[in-house]
């Protein structure tokens, strides 16, 4: 893999941030962010350079490839510096003769090592944030045990739940990071919909829950938490938009199989004037007929009366 020095990240997010600014094209910022799909990070080399920052921006933007593009940038790298640790982590410790030279070269005796970086390790872990262990399929805010009044404003609280509710829904992550994002998605609704007291806003709130807790809808909740699809472009999508793949493809075989009937020619149906409505005793009956039992049975007559609609049938 490639390997970039902290002067040529912060170089590359110059650049990417003076692109944002003047609105290049999406094609131009794609091409910044090539060179970074081919580099290893490590975690000093994202602090000294602020690369991971200034590219999780790019997924506000409203080109979707540069969204999608940002967001795997982000994912690698956070995976890149998990398996670092991972390694860092499993590597076998150093022999007491080793520690010893190492210790003299530093110019302290090998007693007196300092314990700072495994205090610090400790440390770093206790604050990453840990996965879900409670069911997925029953998570919400009262099982996870998070508190959602977080605006001050009892029905936005409410819409933050909302939010929270469906986004935890068949997930495993953390209860923090997640109401992190129902919170981002509950503030993108308010400055779109505003007053929160509006039919709009409220509708439009109850609307993503219910789609977000659609159970085989996973790809929206999963593309809603990492900002594959931002809030902003969350809260404006259509009810197609929102709809699961498969939901798609069974709506798609229902209007295809609705323009195949509509276009069957219809049987032509004879008029008869010796036959009586029994509802309204109208002496006018369109009547068709069908073998619908065995070949020796009687032919089956479909009868429907033309001044009231009535339909039955007889044998």
């Amino acid at each position: 893999m490639a390997t970039m020095d902290a002067k040529t990240l912060h170089s590359t997010g110059k650049q990417i941030t003076k692109a944002i600014e003047s609105g290049d094209s999406a094609e131009g910022l794609l091409n910044l962010l090539q060179p970074l799909s081919k580099w290893t990070a490590t975690e000093d080399l994202l602090r000294q350079s602020k690369i991971g920052v200034i590219v999780s921006k790019l997924r506000q933007q409203k080109d979707p490839k540069v969204v999608e593009q940002a967001s795997k940038l982000v994912n690698k790298w956070k995976s890149d510096v998990n398996a670092s640790k991972k390694k860092s982590s499993s590597s076998p410790a150093p022999s007491s003769a080793a520690s010893k030279a190492s210790a003299a070269a530093n110019g302290r005796s090998s007693g007196t090592s300092s314990p700072a970086p495994a205090a610090a390790a400790v440390k770093k872990e206790k604050e990453q944030p840990k996965k879900s262990t409670a069911d997925p399929a029953k998570r919400n805010s009262n099982v996870d045990g998070i508190s959602t009044a977080v605006t001050g404003n009892q029905t936005r609280d409410s819409c933050v739940k909302l939010m929270y509710d469906g986004l935890a829904f068949m997930s495993e992550e953390a209860p923090e990071d997640l109401l992190k994002a129902a919170r981002s998605v509950e503030l993108a609704a308010y400055n779109t919909f505003q007053p929160e007291t509006s039919a709009t806003y409220k509708q439009k709130m109850r609307s993503l829950f219910q789609n977000l807790k659609i159970k085989n809808n996973d790809q929206l909740r999963s593309d809603v938490y990492t900002g594959a699809i931002t809030p902003d472009k969350f809260v404006n999508m259509s009810g197609d938009d929102l709809k699961s793949a498969e939901k798609r493809a069974a709506d798609a075989a229902i209007e295809k199989e609705n323009m195949r009937v509509a276009m069957t020619a219809t049987e032509q149906k004879a008029i008869s004037t010796t036959m009586q409505c029994g509802k309204c005793k109208f002496m006018k009956v369109a009547y068709s007929q069908a073998q619908t039992r065995s070949a020796d049975e009687p032919m089956t007559t479909f009868c429907e009366c033309m001044n009231c609609g009535n339909r039955w049938k007889f044998s």
